[in-house]
């Protein structure tokens, strides 16, 4: 497996981040969150991104 390029690690970072604003901006979204659901919402993206 070939290492990433620093520049690919900053995409990858970006594409993160931008998963997790979708994911707490949804119209269905909250304006506050527990710690148990901001987790639960973390895990949710880490499984879809296996």
């Amino acid at each position: 497996m070939e290492e990433m390029t620093p520049v690919e690690r900053q995409d990858a970072r970006m594409a993160i981040l931008y998963e997790l604003r979708l994911l707490f901006t949804r119209e269905d979204s909250k304006d506050q969150y527990t710690r148990d659901e901001i987790l639960a919402k973390l895990d949710e993206l880490a499984i879809a991104n296996k």
